[in-house]
This record gives structure tokens, sequence and C-alpha cells, in this order.
């Protein structure tokens, strides 16, 4: 009966209870039951499969979930990994990312200020807290990472951001359109405060980043920043945060670089 981490964070009990359903639905036919035996210090889940096809199920959850590594040791150099942004470190210009490691020691892996430099401005000099704000970065909100570097003497893990999480931001520029991105709430509770706000015509789509991560992706004109305080209050437990594709392209100068 083997336990597994998964990239999956739940930010309460009842939360807890949502990625128990979504479990049972999702390996629904399968000769296979899953249980959650527990969290970890950084809220990541836990779970327990058994079954005659618990081999099957674990693929499936690998590959539409994830799994953390949970030991340093499991970390391969160049391998994809799903992330949560666990802190920003302006004054090293460092954004710290959590991929699951906990045993023996929490272990976060590391995007430094040249590779975001690289990646998204073309190699300029762009200070680390405005790479920050253009891109809204912040705590909790799921990156994916290549790994570079693994030193296991000095527990530090070099990562850079994956060409899957590239092409979602360059898809989100050429869109032209806000994503408003909310953060600790399922799916049916974004979908609710919506609804109540009466902003569906609005909103072109939820786009799942995580299970309780979402980007909503607003109708051209509308601002995204104005729909906190209507959905907020409905949402009080989430998280918000902005990607404009205008104003970083206005800050690119309309270079093509990082979109083409």
């Amino acid at each position: 009966m083997p336990t597994v981490t998964l990239h999956a964070k739940a930010y309460s009990n009842f939360q807890l209870r949502l990625v128990d359903k979504f479990l049972k639905s999702k390996i629904k036919g399968l000769n296979v039951e899953t249980e959650i035996c527990g969290i970890t210090p950084r809220r990541w889940v836990q779970i327990t499969v058994s079954g005659e096809d618990e081999k099957v199920a674990l693929h499936y959850l690998a590959d539409e979930i994830g799994l953390c590594p949970t030991r340093l040791e499991d970390v391969e150099r160049f391998a994809i990994i799903k992330g949560r942004i666990i802190t920003m470190d302006k004054n090293k210009g460092e954004l710290y990312v959590d991929i699951g490691v906990f045993s023996p020691k929490i272990i976060d892996t590391t995007i430094p200020l040249r590779h975001l430099q690289a990646q998204f401005v073309d190699g300029r000099k762009v200070a680390f807290k405005e790479i920050v704000e253009l891109f809204g970065f912040c705590e909790n909100l799921p990156l994916t990472v290549k790994i570079l570097n693994v030193d296991r003497e000095k527990n530090h893990v070099e990562v850079m951001l994956a060409e899957k999480q590239l092409n979602q931001y360059r898809n989100w520029m050429k869109s032209l359109l806000d994503q408003l991105i909310i953060l600790g709430s399922s799916i049916y509770e974004v979908r609710l405060a919506l609804r109540k706000a009466g902003l569906n015509r609005d909103v072109l789509n939820v786009e799942p980043l995580g299970l309780f991560e979402f980007a909503v992706t607003c109708k051209l004109g509308t601002d995204a920043a104005g729909l906190i305080p209507k959905i907020g209050k409905n949402l009080r437990s989430a998280t918000f945060t902005i990607f404009d594709p205008k104003k970083l392209l206005e800050f690119l100068e309309y270079s093509t670089v990082f979109i083409s």
C-alpha cells in the first residue's frame, strides 16, 4: 500500500474532503481504493493507494495531478516538476518554489533573477521586484519548473521555468486579455462567486492551474482588477493576483522576443 504526496495543496479541511471526492471520481472503474492519510507541513496532500489496479492509478495520478518527489534524493537533473511559489526574496533577487521536498527536511528550489531576466525580458537588467509585479507572482502561485542543478551536499536546487510554463504566459500575452488568478478556492466556489456577482458575461474561461488554483480569462475590455471587489466578498479565503498582458507588452515595448 504505497503512500504518495500529490502535487495538490489543500488550504482547509473542507478542501481535503473535496480532494477525496475528486480522487474517487477520477479513478472510478478501477479496482483500487485511495484514502487521504494527511498533509505535509506545507499542506501537500498525502494519500494511500491500494488494490489490484494501484499501478495504473498511480500512473494516472502522476499524469493528472503530479506527485511530489518528497526527498532530495528523488530530484533528478532536467526533470520537469510542478511546484508553488513559497516566497520571493527581493534582497537576493530569488524566487523560491516549493516542489514538495520535505523529508528529512524541507528544501525549496530557487530561480535566480538572471534566469527570470533571460526567459522573460531577453536578458535585460530588469529589477526582480518589477518582474514579480509584471507577471503577478505571489505565494502559492503554481509554476512548472525544470531542474538545472542539484547540490545534495549543500541542500540546494536551482531551477528555471519549464517551456510548458513559458508557453502559458506566451498564450496569455498573445490573447491581450487580462487574467484574474484565484488561489485557494474550489472551481465550484469560483463559478458561484462569478454568478452571484453577475460577471459571467465578463468572463471567457476559467482555466485550472491546480485543484484549488484558477486563472479567470476576462473578455476584451474587462479589467481583472475591477472584478476582485465584486467577487472577493464571496471568496474571503482566496488570494488574488493579476496578469495584465497589455501592461507587460508596454513595458517590453511590444518586443516579440518573448511571445514569438
